[in-house]
């Protein structure tokens, strides 16, 4: 059997190749720059884009399972991820596991749950299998919330979240591939082991790392006028801050058992994340 990966130059598609070849599997890396595929035992690099339907098409053709890691954020993610889905299906793709985000739902407040949401919807229309891998926030970026002062800004309140460490997502994931038959129109919902307040989260920063972090409320005023500097686009300093205010909703904060079911161990916390060596 070979399996399709999708996303294998980024970090999270990239840990997922590296444990399936570990496992001997064989598999076809679909990337948009061949020259940025890992090199793997029993890999083969093929060149597509997911707004580029007639390559993806080629790039699948004879796959029975592909894992479609969420494209990188963008104004036009949504259309590019049903070009993706539509060219797979064409190709005689049967399962498709998707990257999704938890709680997908279309009045998500974190407003790129929405066009997870909407993906799934496109999926489950394609006739292909789904199964989602509705993954929570990383918890390998928290340190990178901060600014160069440690300060964590954002509206959140003393919401609570349960994020998922990205090896957890990567273990589930081999797992599922491993077995797709067996998760066949299943959806799991990704967590940590634990919702923690944004003010947890840098106690627990300052405590491993060894410099002050803390966190800050801001209101969404002062929230959207922080970010400006940036320059970004209005849609994605949107998205930026619904992130903040999904928190503060409770939306992020349930937690599941869904790493330990499907790898068979609990899931990662945050000081175990960043203890070196943990």
């Amino acid at each position: 059997m070979v399996l399709g990966v999708t996303g294998s130059t980024g970090h999270l598609g990239g840990r997922i190749a590296r444990l399936l070849a570990a496992e001997g599997v064989q598999q076809r890396l679909v990337v948009r720059t061949p020259a940025k595929a890992p090199q793997l035992p029993g890999s083969t690099v093929v060149q597509a884009s997911y707004a580029d339907g007639a390559a993806v098409r080629r790039a699948l053709e004879g796959l029975d399972t592909v894992l479609m890691v969420s494209a990188a954020e963008a104004e036009d993610r949504l259309e590019e991820h049903r070009t993706f889905v539509d060219a797979a299906a064409a190709a005689g793709v049967r399962r498709l596991v998707y990257t999704s985000f938890y709680g997908a739902a279309p009045d998500a407040t974190f407003l790129l749950a929405r066009d997870h949401h909407l993906t799934e919807r496109h999926i489950e229309r394609s006739g292909m299998v789904p199964t989602f891998l509705r993954d929570n926030l990383y918890a390998d970026f928290f340190p990178l919330l901060a600014g160069a002062d440690g300060v964590i800004r954002g509206p959140a309140d003393d919401g609570r979240v349960a994020a998922v460490a990205q090896d957890d997502i990567a273990a589930a994931a081999v797992a599922v591939l491993l077995d797709p038959g067996a998760h066949a129109g299943r959806t799991y919902e990704l967590t940590g082991p634990a919702a923690i307040t944004l003010t947890e989260a840098a106690a627990t920063m300052s405590r491993v790392l060894g410099r002050d972090f803390s966190f800050v409320d801001e209101t969404l005023e002062e929230a959207y006028a922080s970010r400006s500097a940036y320059g970004a686009a209005d849609w994605q300093v949107a998205a930026w801050v619904s992130t903040y205010t999904a928190i503060a909703a409770g939306e992020l904060a349930g937690v599941t058992g869904d790493v330990e079911l499907l790898t068979g161990r609990p899931a990662t916390s945050l000081e175990e994340l960043l203890t070196p060596g943990g």
